[in-house]
């Protein structure tokens, strides 16, 4: 488990333009390593934030759009055209705009897809692309991901493992449908914490006072169950991105400032 790092920003904003700036350098590095990144995108507020920040920047031209992998973290499983769906929002925040490879977005399934109404199938369908995606060097089901995107919400969920729900405690499976979600609508589809694990890196953004509290819960130590998002790290980083609404119940001085 990586000590989490946490760097606070002025404002959402700035979060968000911060955050874009930094996954352009974590990309490029990437893809100037291995030749290709791998990124698992994150939806609500924050995350599409952070995506429309990325289409503004002037410095998104230096990815190799056509070698990067984008994943999911989660999905309402709706229908397909349903504009609440984190892929729907994700492309008109960014997808569209910028030459992605198509066969490289990969997408969770949908309620109107080949599983219908069966979000565990879909679930198993989307855990096996990953297994087929992870390659010799990944010791593991899934890719060993760049950089693996979470929005924090106010219960401290994560993707859409909630407190005290069945798919928190999950610990072989790395995706699974997810039934009577306390967030509307009820079913998803979701990694698993042994998924997110794998990631290089995992970046927690939360930003408004109403995400206060549970920053500081996650950030106390709180146990998986109770706090999804206090068990979420990376193999080699875990950072917390907050602005100072989000960051106004923890401790002055605990964690020590994030390197660059």
């Amino acid at each position: 488990m990586t000590t989490p790092q946490v760097v606070v920003h002025r404002d959402k904003e700035l979060m968000a333009q911060a955050a874009a700036a930094r996954l352009i350098t974590k990309v490029v590095d990437a893809q100037a390593a291995r030749g290709s990144a791998s990124v698992v995108l994150t939806g609500g507020r924050n995350g599409n934030g952070l995506l429309a920040a990325l289409a503004a920047a002037p410095a998104r031209d230096a990815i190799d759009w056509a070698r990067l992998d984008l994943w999911w973290g989660d999905e309402r499983y709706v229908p397909a055209d349903d504009p609440e769906r984190n892929h729907t929002q994700a492309r008109e925040a960014l997808l569209d705009s910028v030459p992605v490879d198509p066969a490289r977005v990969h997408v969770m399934p949908a309620s109107d897809g080949p599983y219908g109404a069966d979000v565990d199938a879909a679930a198993a369908a989307y855990a096996a692309e990953l297994a087929r995606a992870a390659g010799p060097e990944d010791h593991g089901p899934v890719p060993r991901f760049d950089v693996l995107m979470l929005g924090v919400g106010p219960d401290t969920h994560v993707a859409s493992l909630f407190p005290e729900h069945p798919a928190a405690r999950e610990s072989e499976r790395t995706v699974v449908g997810v039934h009577g979600a306390p967030k509307p609508p009820p079913t998803r589809v979701s990694l698993t914490l042994p998924a997110i694990r794998a990631a290089r890196e995992v970046w927690l953004l939360a930003a408004g006072e109403d995400k206060a509290g549970a920053v500081a819960i996650a950030l106390g130590g709180a146990g998986s169950v109770q706090a999804p998002a206090a068990q979420a790290y990376g193999r080699s980083r875990t950072l917390w991105l907050l602005d100072r609404a989000a960051a106004a119940k923890l401790p002055a001085g605990l964690y020590p400032p994030a390197a660059s």
